[in-house]
């Protein structure tokens, strides 16, 4: 591929072949010919979505700088392969633009492979992970700009919601009062974080954002190596991390399944999860983001009822859909979720108040 020879790359170029299955940027693994040169990603990046690329790669270059100089500073083994490396271009660049798509590439990390499955045991580990890099970044020297901004606002969220109601584009209105009425209810509660950063009780951290058990590396031995997909790392509440991973990891079924009936809330899995990122967290957190760690659980099922429901009234112009029901399935999916999440909210404020004095 052409767009390669614009990086300074180490060897021959020997195959370019898709790699993973991402929803987002096209992934290719660069292998070279020679044994001792190393292999390479590389990555067309979705500028539909990220339409600041300057900021967004000057954003990962200042995560990826940081955490490889606190793994420096603690004498940590095995750098190379416990934080992304980006390969520049020769005007010194780490994203290239060939007049119609923009460009970047990082080393490969050999001997590491992703997971999918959640389990209670990769569910803590992904805990323990994600909350060491939202500590590793916690004195972060520079301010990171957001990729893609107001990303998890439930104030905009609902506003576009009401928006889309009022304009009713695709005459479907009339079919989701049901749902309407159920947002509604819960609407002024769902905005806490807002409310509570608007008086200075709750902070934003620089978080991952994208939370999910297939954006860590492991090695063949089932430790955790790092933290990859750093395109949405930017300022955020913790529960932009926290309560987004148990959103998907925790619900019994995938977010489309239409069988509500099958939909609950795994609290092995919120266990083992919230056990790991305290251990990681609890040394920054404040009393008002350990208390609000239920909320945030609840707050992304919702946040995504509200999305899906807002794109079916708008004709379904943003998620690919597979059938013309497909994002009200999806929104009854996460109103149902929501509920299961609210029934145990006691719950889980008992098990991180006990997890705390342990």
């Amino acid at each position: 591929m052409e767009v390669v020879s614009h990086f300074c790359v180490k060897g021959t170029v020997a195959d370019v072949r898709p790699l993973g299955n991402g929803l987002i940027n096209d992934t290719y693994l660069v292998q070279t010919a020679e044994a001792d040169a190393p292999d390479y990603v590389l990555q067309r990046i979705n500028h539909a979505i990220f339409t600041d690329v300057e900021l967004l790669q000057r954003n990962i270059e200042t995560v990826t700088a940081h955490l490889r100089h606190k793994l420096e500073a603690e004498g940590a083994d095995d750098i190379e392969r416990r934080v992304l490396q980006f390969v520049k271009t020769a005007e010194g660049k780490t994203y290239y633009y060939d007049g119609q798509c923009y460009w970047r590439m990082s080393l490969f990390i050999p001997d590491s492979k992703t997971l999918s499955e959640v389990t209670p045991a990769t569910a803590y580990d992904a805990g323990r992970a994600f909350g060491r890099f939202e500590q590793q970044l916690t004195d972060l020297p520079e301010p990171l700009g957001e990729t893609i901004p107001d990303f998890h606002n439930m104030e905009l969220r609902l506003r576009q919601l009401r928006d889309a109601v009022s304009r009713d584009a695709a005459d479907r209105k009339a079919v989701v009062g049901e749902e309407l009425a159920l947002i509604d209810q819960y609407a002024n509660e769902m905005c806490q974080a807002e409310q509570l950063y608007r008086q200075g009780l709750l902070p934003k951290r620089i978080c991952h954002c994208d939370t999910k058990v297939n954006n860590m590396l492991f090695d063949h031995q089932g430790r955790v190596l790092c933290v990859i997909d750093l395109d949405t790392v930017m300022p955020a509440y913790v529960f932009s991390d926290y309560g987004d991973f148990l959103r998907t990891a925790a619900n019994t079924v995938a977010e489309d399944d239409p069988h509500l009936d099958r939909i609950d809330f795994r609290i092995d899995i919120f266990e083992a999860f919230t056990k790991g990122y305290l251990e990681s967290a609890r040394c920054f957190l404040t009393p008002v983001e350990i208390d609000y760690l239920p909320f945030g659980v609840a707050l992304f099922p919702m946040m995504q009822a509200v999305r899906f429901l807002t794109d079916y009234l708008n004709g379904d112009v943003y998620y690919k859909t597979a059938y013309p029901e497909h994002n009200l399935v999806r929104t009854r999916n996460q109103l149902r979720y929501f509920q299961c999440v609210k029934a145990h909210q006691h719950d889980m404020s008992q098990f991180i108040s006990a997890s705390l004095h342990q």
